[in-house]
């Protein structure tokens, strides 16, 4: 399957964008919430988890898609 030069413009982009959340969520820091009552929680630490795993999901599958694009470099 080959992808257009655009959509590698697009997967830079989203990669970008990615790991710019990543880094946000990584510095949320979950874990520290978990020790405080419900009441005092900014936010669920079960939710920054689950988003955390979908956004190096969404990397994964963006760098997959890159190399995917890119001609055999092996050949």
């Amino acid at each position: 399957m080959s992808t257009p030069t655009g959509d590698n413009d697009f997967l830079h982009e989203l990669e970008a964008e990615v790991e710019t959340e990543l880094t946000l969520a990584e510095a949320s820091r979950p874990e520290e919430t978990t020790g405080l009552p419900p009441t005092q929680w900014l936010f669920d630490p079960l939710d920054a988890e689950r988003e955390e795993i979908g956004l190096r999901g969404i990397l994964s599958a963006s760098k997959a898609l890159e190399k995917e694009a890119r001609p055999d470099e092996s050949a």
